[in-house]
């Protein structure tokens, strides 16, 4: 990075301006930034570059926590994400990261799609699942006591669609739709028991003002499962989240990767999410979705992976001139990538 410098100034949160833009409640003062993570990788870059946590005692316990907050303020965020459940998946498949230079994890890794940790009733009554009050709280305890005053915490969770696929093996689970109905049903009800008491467990934090699930539903040419299955198995889940956040005047917000012309009206109408995120080209760009659902539910990030890999500067500044001319007024968007900062997005072209 070279004279990037330029490009940062002091930066003032206010998480009350990004739940009144996500409640699209006039045209905001200023950009709003929302991301569903960066890699690490990324953050470190940044870090190494601008110095931002050198003043921090890497060797105490708060460390982290702290970093995550001087990062996401330098960064332009207004809050700090937080979750509690974590399933075991069993063995996971790994390969070399190749393409992100400098910026590489040296091995990626992903979930066995084949056969899950998951396959039958025996194993889903020995599978360890865990027991909510053995949840360390520290870290929203933490935030919920240091969190500058005008920044909030975001809770994540959600993960209902994944959870099965995850388990069971997408292989697995496609198959047992027809075969074993009984079992996907028993893990979606224990899955949706543990995600609930999540929920439930970090709204109980007064500055946890946004619940934000996710759980990608399909990939580029549709669901993963069908979408009579997603109303049986996978809605229900997000729908009672999406009670419980709401009941606690909060918003829910949902990360959903994938083909989703088939069950936008569910989640908009019976789920009734507040704001939908994860946009590629070759699918749906937000400035479609803008044109088709925006004025029914907000809409964060849309600035496409692939591109901010390819693309030269000046193509980035003018396609998110064009997309905040378009999507801004009125409220209702915040700028992001359309999936998440990856390693192997150049870090120039995320600054």
């Amino acid at each position: 990075m070279n004279n990037f410098t330029q490009f940062t100034k002091e930066f003032q949160p206010d998480f009350q301006g990004l739940i009144k833009n996500l409640k699209q409640e006039g045209t905001p003062a200023r950009v709003y930034f929302m991301e569903l993570f960066q890699d690490r990788e990324i953050e470190d870059e940044i870090d190494n570059h601008f110095g931002i946590t050198k003043n921090l005692n890497k060797t105490e316990p708060e460390f982290e926590w702290k970093r995550r907050v001087a990062l996401q303020k330098f960064l332009g965020y207004d809050y700090v994400p937080t979750a509690l459940l974590a399933l075991d998946l069993g063995e996971r498949r790994t390969a070399n990261d190749t393409q992100a230079g400098t910026q590489s994890k040296g091995t990626r890794t992903w979930a066995e799609e084949s056969k899950g940790i998951i396959t039958t009733f025996e194993e889903f009554e020995t599978y360890p699942w865990p027991d909510p009050a053995s949840w360390d709280l520290s870290e929203v305890q933490w935030y919920q006591k240091n969190l500058p005053e005008n920044m909030c915490i975001i809770g994540r969770g959600g993960h209902f669609m994944e959870y099965l696929a995850w388990l069971m093996g997408y292989e697995t689970l496609c198959y047992a739709l027809y075969e074993n109905r009984d079992l996907v049903k028993a893990i979606t009800d224990k899955v949706l028991e543990l995600e609930e008491k999540a929920c439930q467990t970090l709204l109980q934090f007064d500055r946890v003002k946004i619940f934000w699930a996710s759980d990608d539903l399909g990939f580029k040419t549709g669901t993963m499962i069908s979408p009579a299955d997603m109303r049986e198995f996978v809605f229900p889940g997000h729908k009672r989240l999406a009670q419980i956040t709401h009941e606690k005047s909060k918003l829910y917000l949902l990360h959903a990767c994938g083909k989703r012309d088939e069950i936008i009206k569910d989640l908009i109408n019976d789920v009734k999410i507040n704001a939908i995120h994860s946009f590629e080209d070759t699918i749906e760009t937000v400035l479609q979705a803008k044109e088709n659902y925006g004025s029914e539910i907000s809409l964060i990030g849309g600035i496409d992976v692939d591109f901010l890999c390819r693309a030269k500067e000046e193509e980035i500044r003018k396609r998110v001139r064009k997309t905040l001319s378009i999507c801004q007024p009125g409220g209702g968007y915040c700028l992001g990538t359309g999936n998440s900062v990856a390693n192997y997005i150049p870090v120039e072209n995320y600054l």
